[in-house]
């Protein structure tokens, strides 16, 4: 594809840009650990959403979505609760002030205030950095996938989608090893911006170009239908035969059974917390719980509203527009080609120059605080915990870049090994993350699971999860009806593996009920607490709090349904998605903000 050269000038002078980001706050960044992974804890709330927010808008989940859009119509929005994106809304109600009490730098530290300094509480502490970096080798390839085919469509030199990959995450890598959390920080918030300014402008275009009576003639019957029955009923039949072989090999055509197991699987996944990557990073890098709970209110809001602009208005085009060469594909149809025709055909001179830097800013944003996160485990909870505890902290600094450039690298090497971003996504989704749902919510909530417990429902949740790539049996099983049988190995390595060993430590335990206050089956501790200290008071907002999930829920849908709705002129259908979104804000306001509990 032909790109100008005004555009090519503005790819060139942002990414000049973010080196020279890096650059700025080396100094500031490579003070010590903290200041390097958590940019000493003094960054403000909306900064660190923002940041969040722009980590999660990457190119891969971008193109990933518009598929989902054009294939499931409005349904699709229910689908991401895969991930789940719910667990924002739980994070904003009780967990991320429960995590923010530990005072921690990662989540494998965090282990040891649940699990004292035992072999138990090693085991534990180990297969959480086990965790870690799976999962962040896992998004680097995922990345690596999406990247590398968006920059062979549209940058203009004639060279493989594996070059253009490995220069951009070059690029990336040298600002995130220069600014650490500081330089990941303020390239987000720059990033962030750039990609709303062109996701306002998709969504006029994509209104400008198309009309509602054009969109109707080429989708099947019920596409902007929200609810749906037993079965999805999406038949592209005559349409776009393709995408029918598209929901079969989903495994989605049962969609109630299918949401079933989604809400299932993610209101568990919720309550197991953040996994131990750039979202819980955000979480400990907060200056207090109230700005941590803030922080993760406002990535809902922000991220939401202008991404839904940009899926709906890139889908809006491709469908009205590119349904005919989506055809001539027959059964090999690519609907990660979407994006690229879209913006070849529909994006004016200077404004692809910014859409192209700010889709490349979304994938910075998410594998800069992915690299980033997966290096504060290396360093700080396996060199500084247990190989050089007195080094200097220029030293730590150096051994982090070094760090760095190893995780990237076994990104690329496992990105080199798929040719599928949905690959990648369904297994990180469904099939990791199957295996650490068990051990992770009873770590909040039951007072008996001990470190030996929790390492064994980890660890066999990771290699289950491993292996059902592997064995042919079960590889070609859609990996969300994979996950009950997860998570049920998970549980009962948990339980089992908890209850053939020693009780953890009173003490242990009595400070982390008292210090960070959780609800759930902590009778025997809190009995203790009470008789040491009979002022202390209980956390009884378990049924406050289940509400205010389930409200958040609908009003963090909103925030997807509305632009949608916008962008196809389905009028009606967004005046009654920003009336739900009024009404469910106000009940937040009253019944969650005016709550929030002080420091």
């Amino acid at each position: 594809m032909n790109v100008h050269p005004i555009d090519t000038a503005i790819i060139a002078g942002y990414m000049v840009a973010m080196i020279l980001i890096g650059f700025w706050v080396t100094r500031k960044a490579s003070k010590n650990l903290d200041s390097y992974f958590l940019g000493d804890k003094s960054m403000p709330w909306y900064m660190l959403g923002i940041s969040n927010a722009a980590s999660m808008f990457d190119v891969s989940g971008t193109m990933w979505l518009v598929y989902l859009l054009f294939v499931y119509g409005i349904k699709s929005a229910f689908i991401p609760w895969l991930w789940p994106t719910f667990n924002q809304i739980f994070l904003m109600v009780y967990l991320a002030v429960w995590l923010r009490r530990s005072n921690v730098l990662t989540g494998a530290e965090w282990i040891r205030t649940r699990f004292g300094n035992g072999v138990g509480a090693d085991l534990s502490y180990f297969s959480v950095v086990i965790f870690a970096l799976v999962s962040v080798i896992g998004f680097t390839s995922y990345g690596y996938q999406g990247i590398g085919k968006f920059a062979a469509v549209f940058l203009p030199w004639d060279v493989s989608p594996h070059v253009y990959a490995i220069a951009i995450i070059g690029v990336t890598t040298l600002y995130t090893m220069l600014g650490g959390m500081y330089s990941v920080v303020i390239t987000d918030v720059a990033q962030f911006l750039i990609m709303c300014v062109a996701s306002v402008a998709v969504g006029i275009i994509a209104m400008s170009r198309t009309s509602p009576e054009a969109i109707d003639a080429v989708v099947p019957a019920g596409w902007e239908n929200l609810w749906f029955g037993w079965k999805l009923n999406m038949d592209w039949t005559g349409i776009l035969n393709a995408a029918n072989t598209h929901i079969q090999k989903d495994g989605w055509s049962l969609f109630t059974i299918f949401m079933m197991m989604v809400l299932f699987k993610g209101v568990l996944a919720s309550m197991a917390g953040p996994a131990p990557n750039y979202d819980l990073q955000r979480v400990l890098s907060c200056k207090s719980t109230k700005a941590a709970a803030m922080m993760s209110a406002s990535v809902s809001f922000v991220l939401f509203i202008p991404r839904y602009l940009l899926i709906a208005g890139i889908t809006v085009l491709a469908i009205v527009f590119f349904s005919p060469q989506l055809n001539q594909m027959g059964e090999n149809v690519d609907f990660e080609q979407i994006l690229p025709y879209v913006i070849g055909n529909f994006i004016p001179v200077g404004l692809m120059g910014l859409l192209l830097a700010g889709l490349l800013a979304a994938f910075m944003s998410t594998f800069s605080a992915t690299i980033n996160a997966g290096a504060a485990y290396i360093v700080n909870d396996i060199y500084k915990g247990y190989i050089n505890k007195n080094a200097s902290n220029r030293k730590y600094i150096v051994i982090s870049c070094i760090v760095t450039v190893i995780i990237v690298l076994a990104g690329i090497a496992f990105g080199l090994m798929t040719e599928s971003i949905n690959q990648w996504v369904m297994w990180i989704v469904a099939g990791l993350y199957g295996g650490y749902v068990a051990p992770n919510v009873l770590k909040w909530h039951w007072w008996r699971l001990n470190g030996f417990g929790y390492f064994a429902g980890m660890m066999i949740g990771i290699i289950a999860s491993i292996l059902m790539t592997i064995i042919p049996v079960v590889k070609d099983i859609p990996v969300i009806y994979g996950f009950p049988f997860l998570l049920g190995l998970s549980l009962v390595a948990s339980i089992v593996g908890s209850l053939l060993t020693p009780i953890e430590n009173e003490e242990t335990l009595k400070k982390f009920y008292k210090q960070v206050r959780p609800w759930g089956f902590w009778g025997p501790i809190k009995e203790l607490v009470l008789a040491e200290d009979p002022n202390f008071v209980p956390n009884k907002n378990f049924g406050r709090d289940m509400i205010n999930v389930a409200v958040g829920i609908v009003w963090q849908l909103t925030f997807t349904l509305a632009p949608i709705y916008l962008v196809i002129k389905n009028f009606k259908a967004m005046t009654i998605s920003l009336i739900i979104m009024a009404v469910t804000s106000i009940f937040m306001k009253l019944n969650w903000y005016d709550k929030l509990e002080k420091d």
